[in-house]
């Protein structure tokens, strides 16, 4: 029996869909299984849509490498494709003193990254481009933006049709077990239950990646990390937008902490804050506003009472529980499984949306080396 596909990629996300494109533009046989009836309806769709410089990563750590590839890798494909965005850089802010020192090691970080276009700026520098920011110092990161994630899925989805791709929606990954002479017979379910022998098979599902992965026969289950359910909830505010830059307090313990930004509507937006929960809800407690207005006055405090309105949620797929330490990526290949032809994406949360063209790059070349 040989093989009907060359690579099956599960999730249609924006990991999914630029591991994909990665696959389909040399020339592989790609098709990519999504269970949902559009693409792009998970933690792709569900996020702040901003376009990280790369300041804050562990030098030499994935997340470092391939957030700083995949933006300047990503900039020239929105251009290319015209996605909408905007890059208006932003501003982390130190609003107190002693936050001062927390700031230059986020600075020394960055210059370690080679994070292109970043500059301290004082006080007064500060307010000269954002004349209501409460702020002692703040770091200025001129290459990151905001863009609209769906567009941008929607592009890379055609990109995958132009070079004779597939994307199969309404079709769940059921399963896979691995062939003697090398690759897989993938089961897929829906109302098209059916089986399919691939050469390469990627996970990509983002929340489902650690069931999809269980499924996989010979996959041992001591190399399927948990899953934690980051949850964060957005609000919005009705009005003219108080900045035109992104404005990042200090990151927070697991998180880089509720932000604001500007939509590319124009809309003040906050968020997300961090809570771990057991399952996938999307509803936002509009008492959890409370917190928000405390973190928001500590950088813009003529926040009138009142103003912010739930928005939406998501929940990102952590490696990590409350009070540990955020991990990396994992892009898991044979060297960790031991199964050729497979690699499994655990943990892709931020910056996950600025990475996806690297990650899918990645992907390609170390399967089809």
């Amino acid at each position: 029996m040989g093989f009907e596909t060359d690579v099956i990629i599960v999730g249609a996300g924006a990991v999914g869909l630029a591991t994909g494109r990665a696959f389909a533009r040399r020339g592989f046989e790609t098709i990519v299984l999504e269970a949902g009836s559009m693409i792009g309806q998970g933690v792709s769709s569900r996020n702040s849509e901003v376009i990280h410089g790369g300041l804050y990563y562990p030098t030499g750590s994935l997340k470092a490498r391939l957030c700083v590839a995949g933006r300047r890798l990503l900039y020239a494909f929105l251009e290319k494709h015209h996605v909408p965005y905007s890059k208006c850089g932003k501003l982390v802010v130190a609003t107190e003193p002693h936050e001062i020192e927390r700031l230059d090691a986020i600075l020394d970080q960055a210059q370690a990254n080679q994070v292109e276009g970043m500059r301290r700026l004082s006080a007064a520098e500060s307010r000269a481009l954002e004349p209501e920011l409460k702020v002692e110092a703040a770091l200025l990161s001129q290459e990151s933006g905001v863009m609209d994630s769906h567009a941008y899925m929607d592009a890379l989805a055609g990109e995958i049709s132009a070079h004779g791709g597939a994307i199969a929606i309404n079709t769940p990954f059921a399963g896979a077990a691995p062939r003697s002479g090398g690759g897989f017979v993938v089961r897929t379910g829906g109302e098209h239950a059916t089986e399919v022998t691939t050469r390469y098979l990627v996970i990509a599902a983002g929340l489902g990646a650690q069931s999809a992965a269980a499924a996989i026969e010979g996959l041992p289950a001591a190399h399927v990390p948990k899953l934690h359910f980051g949850k964060g909830v957005y609000f919005t505010m009705a009005g003219k937008a108080p900045f035109s830059h992104l404005v990042y307090p200090l990151p927070i313990p697991g998180a880089l902490g509720t932000h604001y930004r500007r939509d590319l509507g124009g809309q003040a937006r906050f968020g997300p804050d961090l809570a771990f929960v057991n399952s996938e809800d999307y509803t936002v407690d509009p008492a959890r506003a409370e917190a928000f207005y405390a973190t928001i006055r500590r950088f813009w405090p003529t926040l009138a009472e009142g103003a912010l309105v739930p928005d939406y949620a998501g929940i990102r797929p952590k490696l990590h529980g409350p009070g540990q330490p955020q991990p990396d990526f994992r892009i898991d290949g044979p060297e960790v499984h031991g199964l050729g032809g497979l690699i499994a994406l655990f943990g892709i949360e931020s910056p996950g949306l600025t990475s996806s063209l690297a990650i899918g790059e990645t992907v390609a070349e170390r399967l089809s080396a």
